[in-house]
C-alpha cells in the first residue's frame, strides 16, 4: 500500500493533467474546465494542509512532487510532454493560492500549443512560480525545494516504509517490490540532489527503531559511495535497492535471538548466520526484484580475503556487496546495541582501516573516509580552542579538519550569531580553529545540530 504522502502526490499530479487536457478539449468557460479545476484546487488545499509548498518538478525522465519520486501513469504522459515542451521543468504553488490563481494558471499551460512558456505569462499569480530547474551531480549546499527540514521529512518517511517492508516480508515471505523501489527512488534523487545533508540525517539515532533505521542508513551510505564513484541513474537505484534488502533475511531469525539483549552464543550465532541464505531466498522469490539484490544479502558479510560466511569458495565479491558491506560496519558499530556501546567515528574508520586487504578493499575504505570523514556532516564537536561547533562540510583532503559551524564560546554560551570556519583553512596553534578535538554527545546539552545545520 503506498504511503500517504505519495497517495496525495499522485492524486494531486493526475487532477492537475486532467484539468490541463480538458482545458486543451473545451473553452475556459466550459462546466467540465471548471468541474476538473475545482478538483484540482481541493486536491492541492489538502496537499499544502501538510507540506509548505508544492513543488513539481521533472528531471530527465523523472517526476518529482517534493521530495517524492512519482510514478508515471498514463494519463501523465501528455501533460508532461506539454510542460517539456514549453520548456517548464518545475512548477511551485505556494500556500495561500487561490482558485482563481489555478485558473489562470490551468488555462496557461492549456493553450501552450508547443510553444515555449516565457516567465511574463504567469507573472501575475503572486503564489506560483514557473520555470525551470537545474540538479547536478552533487550540491554541498541545501537547495530552495530541498533544505533540512524536507531531508528530515523525508528520512522519517523513508524509515516508516522500511518498517512496512519487514512487517510484509515478515508475513507474506516476500518484499512489496513497489513500496521498496518507491523508497529507495526518492534517496537516490536526494542523493543526487544533496548528499552532504542526506548522509548528516543517517547520524540520527532512533534505538528503538534500529532495524529500520540502519536499514535506511546503510542505504543511503551505500548510494553516496557509488554516487563517489561516478555511479547514477537505474544502476544507482539498484545498489541502493540492494543496500536496503541486505538484511531482510532476519525476518526468518527467531525474535527471541534476534532482540537477546547480550551477545549471542556460538550455536545462536550459527542461527543468525542463516539470514544471509534467507535474505537471498526472499528476494529471489520477489516479482521485480533486481537481481542484485539477492547476490549482496548472500554476500554482504563475505570478507575480501574470501572469510567471513556464508563459507563458500568464491575470492570475487561483487562491487555492490563491497560497499555495502563497508556501510553495514559502519553504520552498526556507531549505533547503540544492549551489548554493545557506540563506537565514535574516528574509532570506526580506524577499526576498517586495519582491515584494508582482508575485509575490505583499500581504495573503497579510503574513499570512505573522504565521503564520510572523522567526524561525519552533522556531529556536534568540540574545536581545539574549545568552542562547540558542528560539522557542515567534508574536506576531503584532509578529513580531520572540516568545515564547522561554531555555535558557543569557549565557556559554553551560545552564540546569537554562529560563524562558518573552515579548519584547512587555518594554521594550527593560533587562536582561530584549526582542527577537531573530540566529538561530543548533543543530547544532555539539549542541542539539536540539525537544525544549526
Amino acid at each position: 500500500m503506498a504511503h500517504p504522502r505519495h497517495q496525495a502526490a499522485e492524486e494531486m499530479l493526475r487532477r492537475f493533467a486532467a484539468a490541463v487536457r480538458s482545458g486543451q478539449l473545451y473553452a475556459g468557460s466550459h462546466p467540465i474546465v471548471a468541474q476538473n479545476v475545482r478538483a484540482l484546487a481541493q486536491s492541492v488545499d489538502h496537499y499544502l494542509r501538510a507540506e509548505p509548498a508544492l513543488v513539481i518538478g521533472i528531471i530527465e525522465n523523472e517526476v518529482i512532487v517534493g521530495d517524492l519520486l512519482v510514478a508515471r501513469g498514463d494519463g501523465l504522459q501528455g501533460f508532461l510532454r506539454r510542460l517539456k515542451q514549453a520548456g517548464i521543468e518545475r512548477i511551485a504553488v505556494d500556500r495561500g493560492v487561490t482558485a482563481e490563481e489555478l485558473t489562470t494558471l490551468v488555462a496557461t499551460l492549456s493553450g501552450l500549443d508547443g510553444q515555449t512558456a516565457s516567465e511574463s505569462a504567469f507573472a501575475g499569480l503572486p503564489h506560483v512560480r514557473v520555470g525551470r530547474v537545474t540538479v547536478g551531480p552533487t550540491h554541498d549546499g541545501p537547495t530552495e525545494s530541498a533544505d533540512m527540514a524536507t531531508f528530515r521529512r523525508m528520512y522519517a518517511d523513508a524509515v516508516g516504509s522500511a518498517n512496512q517492508l519487514w512487517q510484509g516480508a515478515h508475513t507474506e515471505r516476500q518484499v512489496d517490490a513497489t513500496v521498496a523501489r518507491t523508497l529507495v527512488n526518492g534517496l537516490a534523487q536526494a542523493v543526487s540532489q544533496n548528499r552532504t545533508a542526506l548522509l548528516a540525517l543517517t547520524t540520527l539515532k532512533d534505538y528503538d527503531n534500529y532495524t529500520f533505521t540502519h536499514m535506511v542508513n546503510v542505504s543511503i551510505l551505500t548510494m553516496g559511495q557509488a554516487r563517489g564513484l561516478g555511479i547514477d541513474g537505474p544502476l544507482l537505484r539498484e545498489f541502493g535497492l540492494a543496500a536496503l534488502m541486505h538484511d531482510i533475511g532476519k525476518v526468518r531469525t527467531p525474535l527471541e535471538i534476534l532482540n537477546k539483549p547480550d551477545k549471542p552464543t556460538d550455536d545462536e550465532f550459527t542461527i543468525m548466520k542463516r539470514h544471509t541464505v534467507d535474505g537471498a531466498a526472499i528476494l529471489r522469490a520477489t516479482p521485480d526484484m533486481p537481481a542484485l539484490a539477492p547476490i549482496v544479502a548472500f554476500e554482504h558479510h563475505r570478507r575480501l580475503d574470501n572469510s567471513g560466511y556464508p563459507d563458500i569458495d568464491r575470492l570475487t565479491l561483487n562491487l555492490a556487496t563491497m560497499l555495502c558491506s563497508l556501510a553495514d560496519v559502519y553504520d552498526a558499530m556507531r549505533s547503540q546495541r544492549a551489548y554493545q556501546n557506540a563506537f565514535p567515528s574516528d574509532r570506526i574508520l580506524a577499526v576498517m582501516k586495519r582491515s584494508e586487504g582482508k575485509q575490505f578493499d583499500q581504495h573503497l575504505v579510503r574513499r570512505f573516509v573522504q565521503l564520510i570523514g572523522i567526524s561525519p556532516v552533522g556531529t556536534l564537536v568540540k574545536v581545539d580552542t574549545g568552542e562547540l561547533a558542528v560539522v557542515r562540510q567534508i574536506h576531503a583532503p584532509d578529513p580531520h579538519r572540516p568545515q564547522v559551524r561554531i555555535i558557543s564560546d569557549k565557556t559554553g554560551t551560545m552564540l546569537e550569531r554562529t560563524c562558518d570556519v573552515n579548519l584547512w583553512e587555518i594554521t594550527p596553534g593560533t587562536e582561530r580553529p584549526s582542527a577537531v578535538a573530540a566529538p561530543v554527545d548533543p543530547e544532555p546539552l539539549g542541542i539539536d545540530p540539525m537544525a544549526l545545520m
